[in-house]
């Protein structure tokens, strides 16, 4: 630690504070989050051992570096590459009556999209994607940040922890117990994400979990095993839910234009039903995201990597 100088805090979480920094002989500029143990006994925080040996198999533009990992005491030191805010701090920036240009929403939301097609590529599912855990900076570069909650999939696949992603950035599967997810937990929450950076306001803003899932269901409509096979046998699906018909998303975000819309609607589709949408059709990931993309050509000259 003796090769790095705190500068002042700029976040405290569950297992630690994050502090902005400078290495001394560089005088590069660096994040620095500090880990509590809270004894011999416990160890290093699962979330801690996750998140470093995540991050030393992530490399690419769009996800946070992790620059050295460091003891000092009983303190567990992982130093970042620094950004200087993350993207809801920025949303919260925007004056009243403004948006987010419109091309900025749409290369940040390419951006998230490739770090978390190069996360999945790895077999890693992020699991807390929402805007505190993006990090920006001055130069319109978004980074996936906070690999905490993280995990690496395989087959088969195993039984996850329910409590998982802040609630409103939750997909249902998740919110109806599934004891099983993938990929499209991660899609789901950009799909949010994406519509949070076109309005500056949460797309489902619930205060319960069933709350959260009463308003997804009156924009997307109830779902059963029709439209979601096997839906119906969650542990927490209920054949007492109110039968909602799907209602109109372009009402909650009426910035997007018929791209977006058509965008935002096929993520729905895909992420929800593990690649079945509502409607009962079969997906396949961010393949159809990114062919949607490239067919309406809202990115220009960028081109998508496969795996």
């Amino acid at each position: 630690m003796e090769d790095y100088l705190k500068i002042e805090k700029i976040g405290e979480g569950t297992y630690g504070v994050v502090y902005k920094g400078k290495h001394k002989a560089t005088g590069q500029i660096v994040a620095m989050k500090k880990i509590r143990l809270e004894s011999e006994e416990e160890g290093v925080p699962s979330t801690a051992v996750r998140e470093v040996s995540l991050l030393q198999e992530l490399k690419h533009p769009n996800v946070v570096r992790l620059l050295d990992v460091l003891m000092q005491e009983s303190r567990l030191y992982l130093i970042f590459e620094f950004l200087s805010m993350d993207l809801k701090k920025y949303l919260d920036s925007i004056p009243s009556g403004q948006y987010m240009d419109s091309m900025l929403v749409k290369s940040y939301l390419y951006q998230i999209l490739e770090g978390i097609y190069f996360c999945h590529c790895r077999r890693v599912l992020h699991r807390d994607l929402k805007p505190q855990n993006l990090l920006i900076d001055n130069k319109g570069v978004i980074k996936l940040a906070d690999f905490g909650l993280a995990r690496a999939f395989g087959v088969p696949v195993r039984v996850y922890t329910h409590e998982v992603v802040t609630l409103w950035y939750r997909a249902p599967e998740v919110l109806l117990g599934s004891p099983r997810y993938s990929t499209p937990v991660d899609v789901w929450s950009t799909g949010t994400i994406f519509a949070e950076l076109a309005t500056k306001k949460p797309l489902f803003h619930g205060d319960s979990e069933i709350d959260q899932l009463f308003r997804i269901f009156r924009t997307l409509g109830t779902p059963n095993n029709d439209v979601w096979p096997d839906v119906e046998s969650l542990p927490d699906y209920k054949n007492t839910f109110p039968k909602w018909k799907s209602g109109n998303l372009s009402s909650m975000v009426k910035n997007l234009d018929k791209n977006g819309l058509d965008l935002l609607a096929i993520r729905k589709e895909i992420s929800v039903t593990h690649h079945r949408g509502f409607r009962g059709h079969r997906h396949h990931g961010l393949h159809v995201v990114v062919s949607f993309c490239m067919n309406v050509n809202i990115y220009g000259d960028i081109r998508w990597k496969s795996c």
